[in-house]
């Protein structure tokens, strides 16, 4: 199995810089490191902030991470992706408007046979899930992000992971220098 690390958390907690940052250190090509791929989706297709709560849009976000993931797996030994797919399944929860409706969006997007590939991914032991918890000073609104509910984001995101039995790590205020960031990383998965 090749070595993946997943950089998943609330808007605004630094998850772009982070991947930046491993990138660079690891010395990856491009093909090894999977972006953000909401915002290329919200624009295709014309989502916005707004529309977050629209299960087809969390669908679309799901395969193209997905499709991205996978050819990102075939190119390179390590890969580090910028979020997961596990991200979609959080704003789809976090946006139901009662308990039932965000199981059946839950199992809905869990049970998309792509997810189900990459769950067995997710929890291999060469997977390392990165959950970066909120620091409210870095919050900026930069217009896509969804600026509410940062603390329940987190919670909704820790729930999901240990409900799918995936196995995390989480970095929050107590590291806020880029640098002990990726060196905690580099260390969760033995680089």
């Amino acid at each position: 199995m090749k070595k993946a690390i997943y950089i998943v958390g609330p808007s605004s907690t630094g998850k772009t810089t982070l991947c930046d940052a491993l990138a660079e250190r690891l010395g990856l090509e491009s093909a090894a490191y999977v972006k953000e791929v909401a915002r290329r989706i919200m624009r295709q297709k014309g989502y916005s902030r707004d529309t977050i709560s629209n299960l087809q849009m969390q669908s679309d976000i799901m395969e193209a991470h997905l499709e991205e993931e996978e050819r990102a797996s075939e190119s390179s030994n390590i890969v580090v992706c910028d979020r997961s797919a596990i991200d979609p399944i959080v704003y789809a929860i976090l946006t139901s408007t009662s308990a039932d409706e965000a199981l059946a969006r839950k199992e809905k997007l869990v049970g998309k046979e792509a997810f189900q590939v990459a769950l067995a991914r997710y929890r291999d032991a060469e997977s390392i899930i990165v959950l970066l918890a909120p620091v409210k000073d870095w919050v900026v609104d930069d217009g896509i992000r969804s600026m509410e509910q940062q603390e329940e984001c987190m919670g909704v995101f820790q729930r999901l992971l240990e409900d799918l039995g995936i196995p995390y790590h989480i970095l929050g205020s107590d590291r806020r220098s880029l640098f002990d960031r990726v060196i905690s990383v580099m260390g969760f998965g033995r680089l």
